[in-house]
């Protein structure tokens, strides 16, 4: 297995094409990015490696760290784990198999649909619900960006996380078990690697947080591997058979699928983590009572829309729907035993808290309140944080200063020359 590293991030911010804008500090959900200096700077504490910044920053300056395919070589067998986003992705064809033939030319030996590990967590949670054994509403533990979300934001909800593994860490276990029983090789022999629509999936696969023990070998962008196969896939003349999933776990690509498959119709589907963290709210204030089943996913569209994809969410949302309806509903699923639950809930991080000790804590709360009231309160962004709130916070943390607020600065230096004007005081000659 993959060893871990604590709190690792995939969303990286590349210095030398920051132009210290501020449109990523204002669309970040965790408030964890900062201007100063003219540059970004990302709070890693805070980051949830959403992958927003990616998404809207203009001059292409927030990437995600991801593996290459040189890491291949690393391996005697190589098995490409496929997103059933994937699916979506090509403009000129549909043919599940050609798709997932096309891999095999990038030099991997083998394809496992992750949409195998979807369905049996759709079967699972179908079991759990039936059960009454989940608190509702029951948050989907599919996407990581989310998990991290309510680690960060909404502890009181960690709880009503559904305690199963990803589809992604479920197939990635049972591609490797199928490989030794067929090949003969050792597991430490055998490379999985998850072709990823999104950088959370990176960072859950390199971190010590979201999942403690990953049987991944490596994440690569869905973007990286569609460069490559985009001219070529048309001219494959072999064709193996080689998809076995259902419509059920493919769906799970889309906004929607994962939960119509809930069993319950009491369910609701919410993308986009703006949207998300509106419905979380709803739910810490007990305005859900009627809903068991909760989809929450980061990215506008499902995972068809993650900032590694390269097709426009919207089509590829259509193409994945018009390839279900030539699916089974259910086929292929994964029939070894292998553990469905997870190895522990996401750990509250208390990055929201001003200080450990109560009584500083309060002291610093009520400080940052006399600040919020000097300040203009435009949440205008030019300050270096994003809005007048977190400036606040950041002068009472000792990381920026009340002049940083342009507002502050240009209301001093008015009072500055309105004494001196009044005092007729004479200021020094510049020459």
């Amino acid at each position: 297995m993959m060893t871990k590293e604590p709190y690792w991030h995939s969303v990286r911010l590349e210095r030398d094409f920051c132009k210290g804008c501020t449109t990523c500090l204002k669309q970040c959900p965790t408030q964890a990015i900062r201007v100063q200096n003219g540059k970004a700077k990302i709070l890693k504490e805070r980051c949830i490696d959403c992958g927003e910044c990616i998404r809207v920053c203009p001059y292409h300056a927030k990437k995600a760290v991801t593996d290459g395919f040189d890491k291949l070589s690393d391996y005697t067998y190589t098995i490409a784990l496929v997103a059933p986003a994937f699916l979506g992705q090509f403009s000129k064809t549909e043919d599940c198999d050609l798709i997932l033939t096309s891999l095999l030319y990038l030099g991997f030996d083998d394809v496992y649909e992750v949409a195998r590990g979807a369905q049996e967590i759709s079967k699972e949670t179908r079991e759990l619900l039936k059960g009454g054994e989940l608190m509702t509403p029951c948050i989907s533990s599919a996407c990581p960006a989310v998990s991290r979300l309510i680690a960060v934001r909404f502890p009181n909800l960690i709880h009503h996380i559904i305690p199963l593994r990803s589809p992604m860490e479920l197939s990635a276990e049972a591609a490797r078990r199928e490989a030794v029983e067929k090949t003969g090789l050792k597991p430490e022999e055998i490379g999985v690697f998850f072709i990823s629509p999104c950088a959370a999936k990176a960072t859950a696969v390199k971190d010590g947080v979201t999942v403690k023990e990953t049987h991944v070998s490596g994440v690569i962008a869905m973007k990286d591997v569609y460069l490559r196969l985009a001219q070529k896939i048309s001219t494959i003349q072999e064709v193996k058979h080689l998809s076995s999933a259902g419509s059920i776990g493919t769906l799970w690509a889309t906004s929607g699928g994962e939960a119509s498959a809930s069993g319950t119709k009491r369910w609701i589907s919410v993308d986009g983590i703006d949207n998300v963290i509106r419905v979380l709210e709803d739910m810490e204030d007990d305005k859900l009572t009627d809903i068991e089943y909760v989809e929450a996913l980061a990215c506008p569209g499902g995972c068809v829309g993650g900032p590694l994809t390269a097709e426009n969410n919207f089509v590829a949302r259509s193409r994945i729907n018009r390839i279900c309806e030539t699916l089974p509903e259910e086929c292929g699923g994964i029939h070894q035993e292998i553990p469905r639950a997870w190895d522990g809930a996401p750990v509250y991080r208390p990055v929201m808290k001003l200080n450990e000790n109560l009584e500083t804590a309060m002291q610093m709360a009520m400080e940052m309140e006399d600040i919020l009231e000097r300040l203009p309160g435009l949440d205008c962004g030019s300050c270096g944080s994003p809005n007048c709130r977190t400036l606040a916070e950041d002068i009472v943390r000792g990381y920026a200063e009340e002049t940083d607020c342009i507002f502050v600065t240009r209301e001093r230096l008015r009072e500055l020359l309105r004494h001196v004007s009044e005092h007729h005081i004479e200021l020094p000659n510049q020459d």
